[in-house]
Order: structure tokens, then C-alpha cells, then sequence
């Protein structure tokens, strides 16, 4: 048996952004970037580590809004248009270095080779990504878990048919694209409220993640502290997150991203380019430059901007094997000394938003790879487990209530509720009480009547979206999450008044089913009290 157990856990998440009526969008890019960056480079970890015969075994939350996103045609072909130009200026990139920057050759020659491997391996699925992560799921190398629904903040939310429903929808979602129900849940912000375990239950959840401070400050006292789970009155396992995992990873000042060798992710060639001619055909409509996703510099350390040295890729991999390799000796330690204090071998919770690895950190996935390889051939102490598979091996859990709690900012919903989101919420919970109401006064609608209330509960769901307040909050694009918000807020208030008048337009009510298209399996009455189980 092992001295201990490390659950990797990677939360890949983004808000539903797809905008069909316009050509060009730029927020869309978020969901490109993390494609480029993050997915498709963890898949390709994966699949080498596979095909290696490495062991390996990781938890990571698939957000029901992201696999929308990722299996929607329209999104998939401007992905596809997107990575065409990357591979194309990729391409003029290796050749414009070798005549004018030869300190950058390396770094291009890794772009063009780095985007060549996006275009395989997202053809290779037929752009379906989730795909990718079903088979890994279906091997036994990955456990898949769900969030809420549309990554609602279920603390804030007004009734319990509100949340239930986000719990619900998100099973059925999560189903539709996996084959089977999910077993765990990433709660949106890590945010629980004692009492919302119960409709985990009712939808067959066995475990969520949280921050360490719901199991430390719960009641009664954790035994184990955060190196064991802990069991809600309802029956649902806790596991909590590991703080010194997370300072280590997470943090730039003190952690491995940090490292000066690593790539630089505030210069960029959409800003240094010095031919505008020449970078104009890859940014957007507008012209103005950003962020494309080419970056030559490495971190180098705390100095000016346009001070940063040259980016060595071969560098940073080895970087990369070196910290995996301390993070494996630390593990060891930890699970050595906590094995004799707590009386059974602890289980070191790592979870992490999974666009830090390769995003943020591009040598993130890296990272993941040489742990992983680490883990299997140089050491037998430590073992990569699920959460749910911990649950196997020891059923004696303690029982507890969590406290109230989230993460982010100081750790209790501060950064989703303050004085520039409040007004938020007073619309949204209008809307939940009406979305309650439509589904008792219409309990077998059919026809476009249906397809409105269908609608009206797509649109409470994306207003319902955790992300808006967060933008809002940390001060970016603050003007697109305030107008997405009021829109789903108008575009539900409208249905409800056509609803409640007996007047739909039908004309406007397409369009808005063209724009909106999440979660096309939905059936309006889950909202009704009658459906509480």
C-alpha cells in the first residue's frame, strides 16, 4: 500500500461566449486560446503518457458550458479558421527570425511545430474534444467530473428550485456528452452553503471539492484535518483543497511559474511586432493589436517589460522536469509525516484551474507530463487516485457539516457579492421566482409555448453565470459581462411577459434560440416544486 495519495485536480471551466451574428468576435478568442493552450496540449500529455504505459490516474472538471462550446459547429470551424492563420503566421514566423531575430529562431521553430500538433490532434477527433477526454475517461486515466449547470453561484441563488435545477441540468448535460452520470462535482467557486449537499445527493453525486477552510472550520472539528475527506449528513464526501499544493503551483512570487526561465505571458508579438503590414492580417477586424498567442520572451525576473531576455524552449522543459521532480519529493515528505499523525495514509488534494497549465504556465502541461512519468517509474509512495477512488478504499469518514465557504478573495463569497455586483442579483433573483412560476402554471406545455420556456430557463441559467460578477469584480471586460448579464436578464423577462400574455413572437423567439443554444436537451420543468426528490 502506498504511504500516501495525490488527487490532481484540474477545474477547466469558461462562460458560455458564442456570438453567430457577428463574424468576428473577439471574446470568443478565450475559447480558442484555452483550445491552443491548455486542452489540446493536455490531451497530447495524456495520450504520450498512454502510449508510454505510464500509470497514470487525474480528476478534471469538464464544465457543462465548456463541452457545449467545444462540440458546437460554428465554434469548431472558426476554431479551425483561427489555428489555420496561427499555422500560416507560425509558419512566415520561421522565416522572419532566422533573417532578422536568430535569438528567436528556437522559440518560432516551437510555435510552428506547437500549432501543427493542434490542427493533428484536433482533426484527429474530428473537432469534438470532449471526445478525446471520454476515451482518456473510458481507459481509466482520467475521472470526469461535472459543475453546476451554467457555473451559477449556488450560495446566492433565492430557492431550492433554482439550484436543484443547476445540479440537474448539469447531470443530464453531463451525460449527453459522457455516456454515464458524473460521480463527482466541482461546485462553481468551490462555494457551498450547508444544506446544498442535498441535491447533490438527489442527483447521485458522491463527492465535491472545496476549499480547505469548509472542512477545517466545519462541525464538528475535522479528526484528519484536510488529508481525509469528510461525509455530509446527506452522504456526500468533501475533499479539500491542499494549501501547500496550491502555493507551490499557484503562486508567481513563490511557485514554479514564477521561474525565470520560464515563458514571459505579458509580452507578446500581436504588441512587438514591429511591421504593423505584417501582423495586421492576424488580429482582428478592428486592427488593434493584442494578444495572438506568440511569445519570445521568458520571464527572466522582476524587471521592466522590455527588458525580458529571449525565450529558450529547451530551457524551460527542463525547468519543467525539475520542479515536477520537486513537487514529487514534497508530496513524499508530506505523506510520510502525515501518515504517522493521522493513523492511515492522507490523500493530498491538488486542484487548480486547469487554464493555469499552458495558459497561464505554458510549461504547464509539461509539468504534468514529467509528474506524471516521475510518479510512475522513480518513487512507490506515492499513488495518483480520484477522489472517488479513495472512497473505495476507506469507508470510515468522518461525518460533518462544511462551513459556509468558496474560494477567491478571503474565502467567503466577497468577490462574486460586493458593491459592484449587488445590483445583479435582485434581477436574477426576480427571474429565478419567475422561472419557478412559469413551470407551474404551464406543467405540459408543448409546441412553441415549450420551446419559449425552454428558452426562458436557458436564458435564466447563462444570467445565472458566476463569471459576469467575477469580471465585473477584478475589473476586465467589465462592459461585455455587464451587457451579457442584462442581456439573458431582458431576453428572460421578455419570454416570461410573451408567456404570461399568451403572445409569442415567433420570429424573435428563433433568433434568440440561434444565439443562445446551450444545453438543447433541457426540459423547462425541472423548475417545478413538484419535481423535488
Amino acid at each position: 500500500m502506498a504511504t500516501g495519495y495525490l488527487s490532481l485536480v484540474l477545474h477547466a471551466h469558461l462562460p458560455f461566449v458564442r456570438h453567430p451574428e457577428y463574424p468576428d468576435f473577439l471574446e470568443e478568442d478565450w475559447l480558442y486560446e484555452a483550445i491552443s493552450e491548455t486542452y489540446i496540449p493536455l490531451i497530447a500529455a495524456f495520450n504520450s503518457l498512454r502510449s508510454e504505459g505510464v500509470r497514470f490516474r487525474l480528476t478534471m472538471s469538464l464544465t457543462p458550458p465548456l463541452c457545449e462550446m467545444l462540440v458546437d459547429p460554428l465554434l469548431q470551424e472558426r476554431y479551425a479558421h483561427h489555428l489555420d492563420r496561427l499555422c500560416e503566421l507560425a509558419e512566415h514566423e520561421v522565416v522572419r527570425t532566422a533573417d532578422e531575430a536568430p535569438q528567436f529562431l528556437a522559440a518560432a521553430r516551437m510555435y510552428k511545430a506547437h500549432f501543427a500538433e493542434c490542427r493533428e490532434i484536433f482533426e484527429a477527433y474530428d473537432r469534438n474534444l470532449v471526445s478525446a477526454f471520454r476515451e482518456l475517461q473510458d481507459a481509466g486515466f482520467l475521472e470526469i467530473i461535472t459543475c453546476c449547470a451554467t457555473h451559477g453561484f449556488l450560495p446566492l441563488m433565492s430557492n431550492e428550485e433554482v439550484k436543484r435545477a443547476q445540479i440537474r441540468i448539469a447531470r443530464d448535460n453531463y451525460i449527453k456528452h459522457f455516456g454515464r452520470p458524473p460521480r463527482g462535482i466541482w461546485l462553481a467557486e468551490c462555494a457551498f452553503d450547508p444544506g446544498d449537499d442535498r441535491y447533490l445527493r438527489e442527483a447521485g453525486i458522491q463527492f465535491f471539492i472545496s476549499d480547505a477552510h469548509a472542512i477545517l472550520y466545519g462541525s464538528p472539528r475535522p479528526r484528519r484535518g484536510i488529508y481525509a475527506p469528510v461525509t455530509t449528513s446527506e452522504g456526500v464526501a468533501v475533499f479539500a483543497r491542499d494549501t501547500e499544493t496550491s502555493e507551490q503551483v499557484w503562486s508567481s512570487e513563490i511557485g514554479y511559474p514564477g521561474d525565470p526561465n520560464y515563458r514571459e505571458f505579458y509580452r507578446d508579438l500581436g504588441y512587438d511586432a514591429p511591421d504593423y503590414d505584417y501582423i495586421k492580417p492576424y488580429l482582428h477586424q478592428d486592427g488593434v493589436r493584442r494578444n495572438i498567442g506568440i511569445k519570445y520572451h521568458r520571464i527572466t525576473g522582476k524587471i521592466p517589460l522590455h527588458m525580458k531576455e529571449p525565450y529558450v524552449p529547451e530551457w524551460a522543459r527542463e525547468r519543467a522536469a525539475m520542479h515536477a521532480g520537486n513537487f514529487m519529493e514534497n508530496r513524499q515528505a508530506q505523506a510520510r509525516h502525515l501518515r504517522g499523525v493521522l493513523g492511515r495514509e492522507p490523500i493530498v488534494v491538488a486542484p487548480y484551474d486547469a487554464e493555469l497549465f499552458g495558459h497561464w504556465w505554458f510549461e504547464g502541461p509539461q509539468f504534468i507530463y514529467y509528474l506524471c512519468k516521475k510518479l510512475h517509474y522513480d518513487q512507490d509512495e506515492i499513488e495518483m487516485i480520484s477522489p472517488v477512488d479513495y472512497l473505495k478504499i476507506f469507508t470510515d469518514n468522518q461525518e460533518q457539516t462544511p462551513s459556509a465557504s468558496s474560494w477567491g478573495a478571503e474565502g467567503y463569497n466577497r468577490v462574486w457579492i460586493n458593491r459592484q455586483t449587488d445590483w445583479m442579483y435582485l434581477h436574477q433573483q426576480v427571474a429565478e421566482h419567475r422561472m419557478v412560476e412559469l413551470a407551474q402554471m404551464f406543467p405540459s406545455a408543448d409546441g412553441v409555448q415549450r420551446r419559449a420556456l425552454n428558452q426562458a430557463a436557458r436564458e435564466l441559467l447563462l444570467a445565472q453565470s458566476s463569471d459576469w460578477a467575477f469580471i465585473i469584480t477584478t475589473g476586465t471586460m467589465v462592459q461585455y459581462a455587464v451587457k451579457r448579464f442584462k442581456d439573458h436578464i431582458h431576453r428572460f423577462t421578455r419570454l416570461y411577459e410573451m408567456l404570461m400574455s399568451g403572445g409569442i413572437d415567433p420570429a424573435w423567439l428563433e433568433d434568440v434560440e440561434s444565439k443562445d443554444t446551450i444545453f438543447q436537451e433541457i426540459d423547462y420543468r425541472v423548475y417545478h416544486p413538484q419535481e423535488t426528490g
